[in-house]
């Protein structure tokens, strides 16, 4: 019974998602969604701007929804696929071993992914391209904006320790209401360890009931995931109605440099791949199709976690117990393509405003 509510076990509810071509519904939503924002917003001026704000608000309502959704499902289903991620390892010795080696390719995949995502934004230097100064005078209207751009900045030497004492969950009520992620991964790494530890008949409830939890929030994600191109086309019409096509067009290097980067992290994970797990590229890419274009369509990680696990264990000849610790991991701490994005974010704004971070802010980033 526990194998029928296994988290790969759940993989069926995603599958449809991929074979109704999801992914190229969700093209086709943003490209929709531009044209039908620009088409209402302040470049052709055929509707005036205050019906427009009024008709965008409507819009973006599935997309705000849907983010919602997502957020009341995501932190119960993370906690769950990460404590059983955990306990599913083989004991304190092997948890020790396999979470170190763990731990070492997360650090590094993510230092790697923020060093490309830093060269390539120094390379194309995609903040050139926006009309700073159009930014910075629609920021000047805004009260709280400028000073909140100017206060930004590094921690200094004596904030650090501070910042990583506020890492850890303080109690638990207040750790899962916050929605600090990170706070609940470790709470969660925490319980996981404190299970292994435990006796297999005094842990079975618990596992049973994480088991359940999973798989009423798997049947949730399934529901809205299939709103996720009427998401999209309302929140990119939204936006596009009120920035208007030069601005869209402005930020248009930065989407390319994004886009480089994850390009060339794709290609380092697959010549690891090739190198370290001698696996060949074009099969190895034919099994993972599925997870690709599913977390493509869901721009959420957690959300494909069966369908990963499935494809690590089946397709792939990934050890059970390895695929069922690193995947619910690796969805929630080991983010290298967001810690691209970010890298590349904070490079793009500090062009924007001319702001020089220096070698120091680069190594804190």
């Amino acid at each position: 019974m526990a194998t029928n509510r296994s988290l790969p076990g759940l993989t069926y509810r995603l599958v449809p998602l991929v074979r109704t071509r999801l992914w190229l519904q969700v093209l086709i939503a943003m490209a929709l969604g531009v044209a039908f924002g620009i088409a209402i917003g302040p470049t052709t001026g055929w509707v005036d701007t205050d019906i427009s704000l009024v008709i965008g608000a409507w819009v973006a309502l599935p997309g705000k929804l849907f983010l919602l959704a997502i957020q009341f499902v995501v932190v119960p289903l993370i906690v769950a696929s990460v404590i059983r991620g955990i306990a599913a390892g083989e004991g304190p010795t092997g948890l020790s071993e396999l979470g170190l080696k763990t731990t070492l390719f997360f650090v590094a995949s993510t230092v790697i992914a923020v060093a490309l995502g830093l060269a390539v934004a120094l390379l194309i230097q995609p903040g050139s391209f926006v009309d700073s100064a159009a930014v910075i005078a629609a920021l000047a209207g805004d009260a709280t904006a400028m000073p909140a751009v100017a206060a930004a900045g590094p921690p200094t030497v004596g904030e650090i320790p501070e910042l990583i004492a506020g890492l850890f969950p303080r109690d638990p009520l207040t750790t899962f209401t916050s929605g600090n992620m990170l706070q609940i991964v470790i709470a969660a790494i925490i319980l996981g360890i404190a299970m292994v530890m435990t006796a297999g008949e005094q842990r079975r409830p618990l596992l049973d009931l994480l088991a359940s939890i999973q798989a009423v929030c798997m049947v949730i994600v399934s529901f809205v995931l299939r709103l996720a191109p009427f998401a999209v086309f309302g929140l990119l019409a939204q936006i596009s109605a009120r920035v208007g096509i030069s601005a869209l067009l402005g930020t248009g290097m930065y989407v390319v440099t994004v886009v480089a980067g994850l390009a060339l992290l794709l290609l380092g994970y697959l010549i690891a791949a090739r190198v370290l797990g001698g696996r060949r590229i074009g099969p190895f890419l034919g099994a993972a199709r599925e997870v690709m274009l599913l977390a493509f369509s869901t721009s959420s990680s957690a959300a494909v976690m069966p369908v990963t696990l499935t494809t690590a264990e089946q397709k792939l000849g990934v050890r059970s117990h390895v695929a069922r610790f690193v995947i619910p991991l690796g969805t929630t701490i080991n983010m290298a393509g967001t810690a691209l994005y970010q890298a590349v974010a904070t490079l793009f704004l500090a062009q924007i405003f001319a702001v020089d971070i220096g070698l120091s802010g680069m190594i804190l980033i």
